[in-house]
C-alpha cells in the first residue's frame, strides 16, 4: 500500500493541472496514490491522464470550495499521511521523499510545509509556513524575500494547505477542514487546533515547489478573496480560543481589524472586508470551537506566547 495520498482540488485548472502532474511523473519517491477532486470543472480538467501515474478521480457537481474538496479527498484517504498539493504548482522531484521523511521524524508531527517558490522569480519565497499573530493576522512566512534566507528546518504555527502533508490519524482525531471558510485560513484553523492538541507543525526547505499563485482566484485582491478572509479570520479565533483568552486579546484583535481597514481601505476593499468581518460577527456563533480541556492549557499557554513572538518576528521580517 502507498504511505501517502496526494489530493489535488481542481477547478477548472486544466492546464495547470496537466503542469502539475507531469512534475510528479518525475518524483524520486512513487510510493504514493494520486487523488483529483474536480469541483465542478467545466473546462475539460477530467480528461487529464498521465501516462505513468494512476489517477483517481473524483466529480463533484459543484464548486464545494476548497475544503469541501479537501474532505472529500480525506475521506477516500487509507494511507497514513495525505499531501495536499495545489494545481497551480510544479514540484521538484525530491518533493514528495522529503515530505515523507519530515513528517516521519516524529509521532508529535501534525503537518509538514515544503518550500513554496513563486513560479516567476525562483529565488523569491512564496510562503515558508504560516504565522498568526495576537491581532488575528495570518501571514505568509517570508512571503516575498530571498529563499536563502529561509534554508533551515523550523517550527511554523501552521503549514500552508497549499503543499502541505498531514498525519491522517491526528485528524481523525481534531476533526477535518472546517466547510464554513469554503476558502482561505482554513489551513491556519487546521494548523490552531493540532497545536491545541499539542501536535506540532513544522517547515521543510528541501521540499520544494514553485506556486503560480491566485491561479484560480485571478488576483492577489479581489472582493471575493477580501470578503472570505475576514470572515474566516473571525470564525478563527472565535472557535480556537477559550472565552477568557478571546476576552484577554479582544483589544489586539479589534486593533487588527482597524489596521487591516485602512489597508484594504487604500486598495479599495475596505467596504469588502468590513462586510466580511461583520459577517464573521454574525454567524461566528453558529461555528463548532473547540472545547477547552484543562490537559490542553499547556498548549494554550504555549499559543499565547507565539501570537506575541509571532508579532515581533513579522516587524523583524524574520
Amino acid at each position: 500500500m502507498a504511505r501517502v495520498t496526494i489530493i489535488i482540488p481542481n477547478y477548472n485548472g486544466k492546464q495547470l493541472l496537466e503542469n502539475c502532474i507531469r512534475t510528479l511523473e518525475r518524483q524520486t519517491c512513487r510510493d504514493f496514490h494520486l487523488l483529483i477532486v474536480d469541483n465542478g470543472s467545466t473546462d475539460g480538467s477530467g480528461a487529464v491522464t498521465s501516462e505513468t501515474l494512476d489517477i483517481e478521480w473524483i466529480f463533484l457537481k459543484k464548486n464545494t470550495g476548497f475544503c469541501g474538496a479537501v474532505n472529500v479527498g480525506i475521506a477516500r484517504t487509507k494511507t497514513p499521511y495525505f499531501l495536499l498539493l495545489n494545481n497551480d504548482t510544479e514540484a521538484e522531484e525530491h518533493f514528495v521523499a522529503e515530505m515523507l521523511a519530515g513528517i516521519e521524524k516524529s509521532e508529535r508531527i501534525f503537518s509538514c510545509s515544503a518550500q513554496m517558490l513563486d513560479y516567476r522569480d525562483r529565488e523569491l519565497i512564496d510562503n515558508a509556513g504560516d504565522y498568526y499573530t495576537v491581532f488575528g493576522w495570518a501571514l505568509a512566512r517570508g512571503k516575498g524575500r530571498m529563499a536563502a534566507r529561509y534554508g533551515q528546518e523550523a517550527e511554523v504555527f501552521s503549514a500552508c494547505g497549499g503543499a502541505a502533508i498531514y498525519r491522517t490519524e491526528a485528524v481523525g482525531r481534531i476533526g477535518r477542514f472546517d466547510e464554513r471558510h469554503f476558502a482561505y485560513l482554513e489551513d491556519v484553523d487546521m494548523g490552531y487546533r493540532a497545536r491545541i492538541y499539542g501536535y506540532r507543525n513544522r517547515y521543510l526547505p528541501d521540499a520544494k515547489v514553485y506556486h503560480v499563485g491566485s491561479a484560480t482566484t485571478g488576483a492577489r485582491y479581489n472582493e471575493k478573496k477580501v470578503f472570505l478572509a475576514a470572515r474566516n479570520s473571525v470564525y478563527l479565533a472565535y472557535k480556537n480560543m477559550p472565552p477568557i483568552q478571546l476576552l484577554f486579546n479582544l483589544p489586539f484583535l479589534a486593533a487588527g481589524v482597524g489596521i487591516k481597514a485602512l489597508f484594504f481601505l487604500r486598495k479599495g476593499f475596505a467596504g469588502e472586508y468590513l462586510r466580511g468581518i461583520r459577517c464573521g460577527i454574525v454567524g461566528a456563533g453558529r461555528c463548532e470551537r473547540v472545547r477547552f480541556r484543562r490537559c490542553n492549557l499547556p498548549h494554550y499557554v504555549r499559543i499565547q506566547l507565539e501570537l506575541w513572538a509571532n508579532c515581533v518576528k513579522v516587524l523583524l521580517k524574520r
